[in-house]
C-alpha cells in the first residue's frame, strides 16, 4: 500500500496562551481546530495502517509519504498559483532526501524505488501466472 498524504502544517501543535485565545472569535477557533483535526486524522491513518501491516509482518508492503512541516502558502489548499506550485515541487524534492522515519533511515527516494520494484515484480509474477 502506497499512502500519499497531502501534507500537514508544522504549526498544528503550536501552543496559545489563555490571554491570546480569549480574544478569538469563532473563525479563529474554527481554523485552529481544523488544523489540529486534519493533522490528527493524518497521523491516525498512518498509525492505524502501519499497525495493521506490522501485525501481519508485512511492514515492507506499506509506505506513507507525507510532509509534516509545511509552511507559508504551501499549506493553502486553494492556492494553485505558479509560485505555490513551484514551492510544492521543491517541498517534494526535499522530502525525497529525508529519512522515512526515526526507525527507518532509508530516504523516501530509496523507499519509493524499492516499492516500485516490489510492485513491478508482483505484476510480473501475476502476468506469468495468468499465462499458464
Amino acid at each position: 500500500l502506497l499512502s500519499l498524504g497531502t501534507g500537514t502544517t508544522s504549526e498544528f501543535d503550536k501552543t496559545y496562551t489563555a490571554e491570546e485565545t480569549a480574544k478569538w472569535g469563532a473563525i479563529q477557533w474554527m481554523l485552529v481546530i481544523q488544523r489540529v483535526t486534519d493533522a490528527a486524522s493524518s497521523y491516525m491513518t498512518d498509525y492505524y495502517l502501519s499497525t495493521v501491516f506490522q501485525a501481519q509482518n508485512s511492514q515492507k508492503n506499506y509506505l506513507r509519504v507525507q510532509e509534516n512541516a509545511l509552511t507559508g502558502t504551501t499549506t493553502e489548499m486553494d492556492d494553485a498559483s505558479e509560485a505555490n506550485m513551484e514551492s510544492l515541487v521543491q517541498v517534494g524534492e526535499n522530502l525525497l532526501k529525508k529519512p522515512v522515519s526515526k526507525d527507518n533511515p532509508e530516504t523516501y527516494e530509496e523507499a519509493l524505488k524499492r516499492f516500485a520494484k516490489l510492485l513491478s515484480d508482483r505484476k510480473k509474477l501475476r502476468a506469468n501466472k495468468a499465462s499458464y
